[in-house]
């Protein structure tokens, strides 16, 4: 077994363990490394050749592909210490990282700290509950979104959508791009999944239909999918009797949500957030075991990459922290909870004394509103930070918050509630 012992392993060469690793070595950690388990560098941005990356990490409009590039000759020139095609099998609370690779066999490195930067991955079919047989034709958003912008194939002709998270919509312009007929996008919830701007640019850009309250009830066909069943749902997303359609198709294209890459985060023993689906952080986005970090979608699922990034920065400065001591690991947490209207935050619990002048905040809301302001704080001490016209399920909200602001509130648990203005 080859052995190797560094300040800093990094899980995962996405956008987020490249700007930690990117971050780490500007913090003055010297011996960083990257495992990934890809034969290249930049995660899913690989496959991304649409545009809308980079407006806040570079002040441009990138595609995935050139906001990866970014990083990856940024990375090169660093010259920050790379193993590509490695598997991690597992991480310790000790944090002993234990990875294999064709090359090197088993390598078990002795790690100082860790950021873990896995990622997410796609829901499948199993966990949409689909009825049919298993014929061919049954993809992912972002296997088809492989298939197409990397390996050069087109994988069908007549397309139907499940889903409108915005890898689906994305493809369903793209997909009309090399000529597949996209028959409509069925989304099960009576909102849309994904960001605005994708239904209007990708969706109603290009008269592609938007089936809301709607789902995939079967799938039919037997070596190749030849089409699908789809109906309409009541309030208890059940298909309503006497809705049902024969749609012709023979693609299936699953777009239902994501979900965050972690286990082996849960077979360390890092406490995991029950709203997230990802590891609890504080302010430093360290977890429940000092020394080990995460960054990105693997805490929650983020909609912009420039926040996976700002995570991957703030690892990696709180990992710097960590190796020089410069934060006390006793101060006991001040908790962060979803109040009113709010589902996701991150992070979960910051320390006092080792907050930054200003502290970013992530989180998600529950249902649409109008004219509503974010509350943060107790019920009997609650401070006003922000008025928002709109708030979406799918676009996630990002504030910075003072130091001071936070201290204010901070004697006790904080929640964070949006509400209506009624101002």
């Amino acid at each position: 077994m080859k052995r190797l012992d560094m300040d800093l392993v990094i899980i995962g060469g996405g956008p987020a363990g490249m700007a930690a690793a990117k971050q780490a070595v500007e913090e003055g950690i010297e011996k960083v490394i990257i495992l990934e388990r890809d034969s290249e560098l930049g995660g899913i941005l690989q496959q991304c050749i649409h545009d809308g990356f980079g407006l806040f990490i570079f002040n441009e409009r990138l595609t995935g592909v050139q906001y990866a590039q970014r990083y990856i000759d940024l990375i090169e020139k660093i010259g920050i210490f790379v193993k590509l095609d490695t598997m991690v099998l597992e991480i310790t609370q000790d944090k002993q990282v234990i990875a294999t690779n064709e090359y090197d066999g088993l390598i078990q490195i002795n790690a100082k700290a860790i950021i873990l930067a896995m990622g997410c991955r796609e829901k499948t079919r199993p966990q949409v509950f689909i009825n049919g047989t298993r014929p061919a034709g049954v993809y992912t958003a972002g296997v088809v979104q492989r298939y197409i912008n990397i390996e050069g194939l087109i994988p069908g002709e007549k397309a139907v959508i499940l889903g409108s998270g915005d890898i689906g919509m994305i493809m369903a312009r793209r997909m009309t791009f090399e000529g597949i007929e996209v028959k409509g996008v069925y989304e099960i919830m009576s909102t849309v999944g994904g960001l605005t701007r994708n239904v209007e640019q990708c969706l109603r850009d290009y008269d592609i239909p938007l089936h809301l309250s709607s789902t995939v009830t079967k799938i039919h066909g037997n070596k190749r999918v030849e089409g699908v069943t789809v109906a309409k749902v009541d309030s208890s997303l059940k298909p309503i009797e006497g809705t049902e359609e024969f749609i012709e198709c023979d693609m299936v294209v699953l777009s239902v949500g994501l979900i965050p890459e972690n286990e082996l985060t849960r077979n360390a023993g890092i406490e995991l957030d029950n709203l997230t689906k990802g590891p609890v952080v504080d302010e430093n986005m360290m977890t429940s075991i000092p020394g080990i970090f995460a960054a990105g979608n693997v805490v929650a699922v983020f909609d912009l990459v420039d926040y996976v990034s700002q995570t991957g920065i703030r690892a990696a400065k709180g990992a710097a922290k960590y190796l020089n001591g410069s934060f006390d690991l006793n101060e006991s947490y001040v908790l962060i909870n979803s109040g009113d209207n709010v589902s996701v935050i991150v992070p979960q619990k910051i320390r006092i004394s080792n907050l930054e002048n200003t502290e970013d905040f992530y989180l998600r809301v529950k249902q649409e509103n109008r004219k509503t302001r974010l509350i943060a704080g107790s019920e009997n001490n609650a401070h006003t930070t922000r008025k928002f016209s709109i708030v979406k399920p799918p676009e996630m909200i990002h504030i910075s918050l003072k130091r001071e602001e936070l201290i204010k509130i901070a004697y006790e648990d904080i929640y964070f509630h949006i509400r209506k203005d009624v101002e």
